[in-house]
């Protein structure tokens, strides 16, 4: 029989093989040595988040307090985000309210005097321990640190010198849980969520959810749980509903930024870089102890082998006898015999010699690789290394690059927070305001669109580091003589001083001047009334705003002409 032959492809031609296309080459390869062992799994935020809390908590707490570059991320974040406190400024909408921007400034101001007086006392802690603004940097710091912070409304009566009731509690966020209660049942041993029997309810580390996933409560323990120091009782659960149910105001207050859809409690600010900040920590710690090896200085007297016979090295077999020592374990000189100074001869017995030992272990790669290690710390938290480590070694431009990268994460962290905790605080202290009548806002009951323009409100903290003041505050004049900004909010945002208050001081100050007969000399004065520059001038450098900083009096000058 003859065998068939296998018709060979046409030449030209070659067998396509079927791949699939898009991710399949790149992040989806299966077939590269580096990423078919590489199988990671997204799973749902209980998975994800939930059920890593606990470790995640404690292990972030200790970066914050034990680690410099931790502790640096946490306290330079709160320092510029939150500072002394963030500062309360009305901006009620007088349009719809139907009254005049005069009128609107003097309910504004009033306001502000009254909440200052609740906001500064230390009354308005139920401990009555810290003030408003104090307790803003607790639950920042809480925040950062554990995922999420809580604050509960409480009330006490009011007092002569205190005509408000209203108190508030921070909280850290591990004394919010799951009960363990007889009505709370488990899904499962390695569930987060347990189920509330009298209700129906899910309650997902600690937050009760209704079957729309709405929060509808939380579970909050008098003490932390499991703590073995704090022995006041024993742990007991109070289930607080979120919101009240006549006025649907909040109860409790949760200060959480969500990075998932379906997120209940917060992920520690930390949590990326934990692994990095214990090995910087761990190379730190290392570098140290090589540091202070490298200060000691160790001398070692040899003796050489050319003077001893085989009774000197190998010694005697029979060890020491009659308590005598065995001449070979003896030292070989007795080092208090010999000093270290200035001008100082020593005598060593013949055959002896001294070493002295090397211990430079220089590491040149040190600094190099834990800047590089630092980089991708910030980078991570949003915050340049030059900011997180205080170290502004660059040039101008580069340094004030650094700063405002930095400052627009602490303003964004600025709003999420004054959204969550401050503003909160303040409708509900001014909802028990006008319904004891130390506010006037009409209709604030009757209407919830009214309700929010009495409310509306902004929240100034502290400003941006400024290095160079003459570009900032030129900068600013700009803003404003260009329309990009007011001068309320500039003076709001570079000092958190009020715009009026500072008129009014400024008046005061000149006509106490006049009435003293002192007489104000200032280069700005003498600037505006310099010529401007000639065309020649104008024409040098090619670069107007560069110029401009340069020259800030120029920026005044045309403006004014």
């Amino acid at each position: 029989m003859s065998r068939k032959r296998k018709r060979a492809a046409p030449k030209g031609r070659s067998q396509k093989k079927i791949e699939n296309s898009g991710y399949s080459s790149g992040g989806a390869n299966l077939q590269s040595n580096i990423l078919k062992r590489y199988m990671p799994l997204k799973l749902s935020s209980k998975s994800d988040i939930d059920s890593n809390l606990h470790v995640l908590r404690n292990r972030a707490s200790d970066e914050a307090i034990n680690t410099p570059i931790g502790a640096a991320a946490i306290g330079t974040s709160t320092l510029n985000a939150i500072g002394t406190g963030l500062t309360l400024f009305p901006r009620l909408k007088h349009r719809i309210l139907g009254i005049s921007p005069d009128e609107a400034r003097e309910w504004s101001r009033k306001v502000r005097q009254e909440f200052e007086m609740w906001a500064s006392s230390k009354d308005c802690d139920i401990y009555r321990r810290n003030n408003f603004y104090d307790l803003q940097y607790i639950a920042y710091m809480a925040y950062l640190t554990d995922g999420d912070s809580f604050a509960l409304f409480r009330r006490k009566e009011p007092t002569p010198w205190m005509p408000y009731s209203l108190r508030l509690q921070v909280l850290e966020s591990n004394r919010v849980s799951n009960p363990l209660l007889a009505t709370a049942v488990p899904y499962g041993p390695s569930s987060v969520e347990v189920r509330n029997t009298e209700n129906g309810n899910r309650i997902v580390s600690g937050v009760e959810v209704d079957n729309d996933g709405g929060i509808a409560a939380y579970w909050v323990s008098n003490k932390v749980p499991y703590d073995l120091v704090d022995i006041n009782g024993v742990v007991q659960w109070q289930r607080v509903e979120a919101f009240g149910p006549r006025t649907g105001m909040p109860n409790i207050l949760q200060i959480c930024h969500d990075i998932r859809a379906d997120q209940y409690r917060g992920v520690p600010y930390l949590a990326p870089v934990i692994e990095t900040l214990k090995q910087v920590s761990r190379y730190t710690t290392a570098e140290l102890a090589s540091a202070i090896v490298k200060t000691f200085f160790s001398l070692f007297f040899t003796q050489s082998t050319t003077s001893m016979d085989v009774g000197d090295v190998l010694g005697s077999p029979y060890g020491s006898y009659d308590g005598v020592e065995d001449e070979g374990q003896k030292p070989i000189v007795d080092v208090g015999e010999y000093a270290l100074g200035a001008g100082t001869l020593n005598a060593l017995p013949k055959g002896v010699d001294v070493k002295a030992v090397d211990a430079s272990n220089a590491q040149s790669t040190f600094k190099p690789f834990l800047d590089e290690l630092i980089k991708q710390v910030g980078a991570a938290l949003n915050i340049p290394s030059e900011v997180l480590t205080k170290a502004f070694n660059s040039s101008y431009s580069a340094s004030r690059a650094a700063l405002l990268q930095a400052w627009d994460e602490f303003k964004a962290r600025r709003v999420w927070f004054a959204r969550d905790f401050c503003q909160p605080v303040y409708e509900a202290w001014l909802t028990e305001a006008v319904a004891t009548g130390r506010i006037e806002a009409p209709g604030f009951f009757d209407d919830p669109l009214i309700r929010n323009a009495w409310c509306n409100a902004e929240w100034f903290g502290p400003a941006m580091s400024i290095l160079d003041p003459t570009k900032d505050v030129t900068g600013s004049h700009l803003r404003v003589l260009y329309g990009l900004s007011t001068r309320e909010r500039e003076a709001a945002e570079m000092t958190g001083s009020d715009y009026e208050d500072n008129l009014a001081q400024i008046a005061y100050e000149k006509e106490k001047m006049n009435e003293l007969g002192v007489t104000e000399t200032d280069n700005v004065a003498a600037a505006a009334a310099a010529p401007a520059p000639g065309p020649d001038e104008s024409q040098k450098g090619g670069n107007d705003d560069e110029e401009m900083l340069e020259n800030p009096q120029s920026g005044i000058i045309y403006g004014r002409s």
